[in-house]
C-alpha cells in the first residue's frame, strides 16, 4: 500500500493517553470510525514495552493489516519521541516510530497527540477549508495546541508552556487550573482570555478551535472570551486523537 502512492481509505488509529490507550479503524474520508472503539489502561510504569505492546494487542484485536497512525502524549521528530511528560522517561530520544512498526508488524506513523488533534479539525472537523494561521488549543490538565498554516501542520508546538506574567499558561488557563483555583465560568473565561490574547500578538491566528473535555460546556465560557479572532469549539471531542492519527498516516503513505 505504501508503494502505492495512493492514500489509503481506512487506516487504525491509536491514540495513547496518560491514562488510557485507544484505538479504532478510522475511515478517512468522514473520519467515522468502522468499529467500536476499544480502549485498554496505560500501565503505570508507562514504559515503551509495556504500551507498545498494548498497540500491538490493539492491533490484533481489530485484525488489522495495513497503516497505523499513532498520537503520542509528547513532541515526535522524525520517528523519535523526544519528551515524555506523563510517561516514563525511556521514551526520550527513542526511536518509536521504528519500535512501534516492527513489534505491530505493520507500517506506524507516529505523531505528537495535541498535532493529531488539530489534523482532525482541520482536515474534516471545525477548521475544514479554512485558509490562513489555524491555533488548536485544547483546555485539559495542561494545554496543548496545534498550528497551521494554509492546512500545514507546524509540528510540536508547545504554546501551553509560554509564560504569561511569570506564569505557565497552563497554569493560568488549563482545566485543571479551573478546579485548583475553584475559578466560576466568567473568571476562567477572563484566565483564557488572557492566554488566547497572548496567542493573537505572537501569531495573528485566522481561527482558534478550542478542545479538550471540557469544551463540551463551551457554551458557558466560548461566548466570554474577549478576544479579536473568531473562536470555535472543536467538533471530533475525544475521537479527535484516533481521527488525527489515522489521517497522519494517511497522508504518510
Amino acid at each position: 500500500m505504501s508503494g502505492s502512492g495512493k492514500k489509503p481509505q481506512h487506516v487504525l488509529g491509536i491514540d495513547i493517553g496518560g491514562s488510557g490507550i485507544k484505538a479504532a479503524p478510522v475511515d478517512i474520508e468522514t473520519g467515522d470510525f468502522l468499529e467500536d472503539r476499544r480502549r485498554f489502561a496505560t500501565p503505570e510504569s508507562g514504559d515503551p514495552e509495556s504500551i507498545i505492546e498494548i498497540a500491538s494487542k490493539l492491533r490484533r484485536h481489530f485484525s488489522w493489516k495495513g497503516p497505523i497512525g499513532c498520537a503520542y502524549p509528547g513532541v515526535v521528530r522524525d520517528g523519535r519521541t523526544l519528551t515524555a511528560a506523563n510517561l516514563s522517561p525511556e521514551w526520550v530520544g527513542m526511536k518509536a516510530e521504528t519500535a512501534l512498526s516492527k513489534t505491530l508488524d505493520q507500517p506506524v506513523t507516529l505523531i505528537n497527540d495535541a498535532d493529531a488533534a488539530g489534523l482532525a479539525e482541520v482536515r474534516i472537523g471545525a477548521a475544514a477549508d479554512v485558509s490562513g494561521v489555524v491555533m488548536m488549543v485544547t483546555l485539559g490538565t495542561g494545554i496543548g495546541t496545534a498550528m497551521f498554516v494554509d492546512g500545514k501542520l507546524v509540528p510540536n508546538t508547545e504554546l501551553g508552556h509560554l509564560r504569561i506574567e511569570g506564569v505557565e499558561a497552563e497554569d493560568l488557563a488549563s482545566s485543571r487550573a479551573k478546579n485548583d483555583l475553584d475559578l466560576g465560568w466568567r473568571d476562567w473565561s477572563e484566565q483564557i482570555t488572557i492566554y488566547l490574547r497572548e496567542l493573537e500578538r505572537l501569531f495573528w491566528p485566522d481561527l482558534f478551535v478550542i478542545g479538550g473535555g471540557i469544551s463540551k460546556n463551551f457554551e458557558k465560557f466560548g461566548p466570554r472570551l474577549d478576544v479579536t479572532t473568531p473562536v470555535v469549539r472543536a467538533l471530533m471531542q475525544n475521537r479527535a486523537g484516533i481521527i488525527g492519527a489515522a489521517l497522519a498516516a494517511a497522508e504518510h503513505r
